[in-house]
């Protein structure tokens, strides 16, 4: 994960972001368009007409409505390795947690030298199952209340 090529995003940007998000979201609702192309035509000083699978095309408006929402966006390869801090930062949980789940063999990693890499679609995999879990754990505390009178 390379940051010199960062962008804060700014007022400027996100408004222009906002507008081309909400002019691309009509051709995403378009029947029968997940998984075909899409066919794009850029204006400027040098035209193009392009066709882009309907799944980048995806990212892209995805891409567009986060900067919108002054979000800044990262694209991560899924094969990139992180640092174990990295991916702690991902999970939104501590560097010595996350070590603590790789010595436990919770979450696949490899040693380069004496640092600890872990495979970005192995973090996400493991993120899928946490998520999962949690969900189905406050739904279980939400049915358990509800049943005990409480409003939520």
């Amino acid at each position: 994960m390379d940051s010199t090529h960062f962008t804060e995003p700014n007022e400027k940007l996100s408004a222009a972001a906002a507008l081309a998000a909400r002019a691309l979201a009509p051709v995403l609702s378009k029947r029968g368009v997940r998984g075909k192309f899409v066919k794009l035509r850029a204006q400027g000083e040098r035209q193009a007409e392009v066709t882009v699978p309907s799944e980048a095309f995806e990212l892209f408006v995805s891409l567009l409505a986060e900067l919108a929402n002054g979000n800044a966006v990262t694209l991560v390869p899924v094969h990139a390795e992180l640092t174990t801090q990295q991916a702690a930062e991902i999970l939104n949980v501590s560097r010595p947690h996350l070590v603590k789940l790789l010595d436990e063999k919770v979450i696949p990693h490899r040693l380069v030298g004496t640092r600890r890499r872990v495979l970005f679609r192995d973090l996400m995999a493991y993120k899928q199952v946490d998520d999962a879990e949690r969900k189905k754990l406050a739904d279980e505390l939400t049915a358990e209340a509800q049943k005990l009178g409480f409003d939520y």
